[in-house]
């Protein structure tokens, strides 16, 4: 089977789904991908045989550009005469049903990563959004949802051929156990003492990532052992600067930028804070559980599949800021409820392992195909 893969921007396959693709070849299949080139394309890609296509989509579903990729993209579908196009994140994937509803013997198969409408969003979400997911349904041969809240909306409002539920995109969970980290040594490459209590985020700077709410609570906390590390590049990053020299936390607040040592941060690492106010299922935060540490995050959707409130860590409201306070007090006091959290959290994410996902996709592909 020729299946296409095609997600907004190059950074999603890079990132989630080089595993899945290459399950698909390991099974006799040709898989080609298709997106924006933001990020270098991943050699494993090139290595599996993937023919690459650069068609610039744009997150923004009111960019200009969006217009010439979709009509790059109907050409593309038709002279590859692809049997299956997989498609994921929202702008791709409305082009690419658009694309094919008029298309004869092409499957589309979509993976939702994260609904923009969902409990507790705003009201203009609902109004753009949902109704043009539900239209764009019934052009779907399979809806794949990585959450809970997701997948119950699908399966009770969609006209998809099938509605199927994955515990996301799957973690190399094995790998990660795997990473052995000298403590002090990383420690001190990071620009922090042995003592030093550590709280880590992971995530672009950006509105949604709400790292604001962390810092804030860093400074009411008061407490000079306390450290805040921040792992991610974004649009917000001077203002965070700024944010950090007007709390005057700047010896216990640290921006690291874009990291690909995130397993060996976390090894050494006290608390992850994910205060996000929309997730679909991240993947930050199943590695983070990977290496065995309690989570301090917002109370959403995605979130409330991986973290139970008080048995694995807090769920907090992010806007909370008492609440986020409140919680890292706890657990900066309790050695043994960190360690409990942790513990519980190693063996809850094996769920969301790809061990788990991927014979799951498997017999998702098998019963629709």
């Amino acid at each position: 089977m020729k299946i296409l893969y095609i997600t907004t921007i190059s950074n999603t396959v890079n990132a989630f789904l080089i595993p899945h693709i290459k399950w698909l070849i390991e099974q006799g299949h040709r898989v080609d991908v298709a997106f924006n080139i933001v990020q270098e394309v991943a050699p494993e890609l090139i290595e599996l045989g993937c023919e690459v296509h650069n068609l610039e989509f744009q997150r923004s579903p009111l960019n200009k550009k969006n217009y010439s990729a979709y009509k790059k993209l109907k050409m593309l579908i038709q002279s590859e005469k692809y049997n299956l196009v997989h498609t994921h994140t929202p702008v791709v994937s409305a082009c690419v049903r658009l694309t094919c509803r008029k298309i004869k013997n092409v499957k589309v198969f979509y993976t939702a990563h994260g609904f923009h409408f969902y409990k507790g969003a705003p009201l203009i979400n609902w109004l753009v959004y949902y109704p043009i997911e539900k239209l764009l349904s019934r052009y779907t041969d399979l809806l794949i949802t990585i959450n809970k809240e997701d997948y119950n909306r699908a399966k009770k409002s969609f006209r998809a051929g099938k509605v199927e539920y994955v515990p996301g995109v799957g973690i190399d969970t094995k790998k990660i156990s795997q990473i052995v980290v000298n403590r002090s040594e990383k420690r001190k490459a990071l620009g922090l003492s042995e003592n030093a209590f550590l709280v880590l985020s992971v995530g672009e700077l950006n509105k949604n990532k709400n790292h604001e709410i962390i810092i804030r609570t860093i400074a009411r906390l008061n407490n000079p052992n306390i450290y805040y590390v921040i792992c991610g590049r974004g649009v917000l990053a001077d203002y965070l600067k700024d944010l950090i020299k007007k709390l005057d936390l700047e010896k216990q607040v640290k921006l690291m930028g874009y990291r690909t040592d995130i397993a060996e941060i976390c090894k050494v690492t006290d608390i992850f804070a994910f205060p996000s106010f929309r997730e679909g299922l991240s993947v930050a935060l199943m590695e983070a559980m990977a290496c065995g540490l309690p989570i301090v995050c917002s109370d959403i959707r995605g979130n409330r599949d991986l973290i139970e409130n008080e048995k694995d860590g807090y769920l907090v409201r992010p806007e909370n800021i008492e609440g986020f306070t409140n919680a890292f007090e706890k657990l900066y006091r309790s050695e043994k409820l960190r360690e409990k959290f942790g513990k519980k959290n190693l063996d809850a994410v094996k769920k969301y392992s790809l061990d788990n996902v991927l014979p799951k996709l498997q017999n998702i592909y098998h019963n629709t195909l």
